[in-house]
């Protein structure tokens, strides 16, 4: 069982809150999704993969082909990590679709369909057009993940992703606030810790 702190959804965009699946929230580095059951974990956490279908992939994947995805998984992270430093901070610009080729071989595999069904929400009646996935593998839980970044791709102002300013955090964000002066990856985290941090050096700066 992983009894680690829970993940960290900070972002504003699922497909930063994935790059965030590995952060230094104190003082130590932690990797949730560092082996199988930390991936499972994190994506349903992250509301990326309904719990029936975790516990559903728990009972019938072995631990090491689970491990094995979580190193998929955690490689396709660092490559879209290098993606997103190389373009946040200015609108994407279409020519770079050629650098996605990766993401799109993913989205090829995936095993998507739609199913028409009662509406899930209680308290309406009526029907609902389901997105619905077949999960004939484990690497198919790369999926969710691949959507998240192809979703953010097409539709976030790369003007608007920043990385904290905390001297330490490596958390990223997409800043969606008036004004887009957002500086923090959390007021409870960063934002607070420097707000401290000026406070002493004010005190220091009055001292005789």
């Amino acid at each position: 069982m992983d009894v680690r702190s829970p993940a960290l959804f900070v972002a504003d965009a699922e497909g930063l809150d994935f790059l965030n699946s590995v952060a230094t929230p104190v003082d130590t580095p932690v990797d949730w999704i560092d082996n199988g059951d930390g991936l499972l974990n994190w994506l349903e956490q992250a509301r990326l993969l309904p719990p029936d279908i975790a516990e559903s992939v728990r009972a019938q994947a072995l631990p090491e082909e689970l491990d094995r995805v979580a190193g998929q998984a955690r490689a396709l992270r660092e490559w879209f990590r290098g993606f997103v430093r190389k373009h946040r901070g200015r609108p994407l610009a279409a020519d770079a679709v050629s650098e996605l080729e990766p993401l799109n071989r993913l989205l090829e595999r995936n095993e998507g369909f739609h199913r028409i069904a009662p509406r899930r929400d209680e308290g309406h009646e009526g029907l609902e057009f389901q997105a619905l996935r077949k999960w004939r593998s484990p690497e198919t839980l790369l999926q969710p993940l691949a959507e998240a970044m192809g979703r953010f791709v097409c539709t976030e102002d790369f003007s608007n992703v920043k990385a904290c300013e905390g001297a330490s955090c490596t958390l990223v964000f997409a800043d969606h606030t008036r004004g887009h002066r957002r500086r923090w990856c959390s007021m409870a985290l960063c934002g607070n810790r420097a707000k401290q941090a000026a406070h002493r050096h004010r005190l220091k700066a009055e001292l005789p």
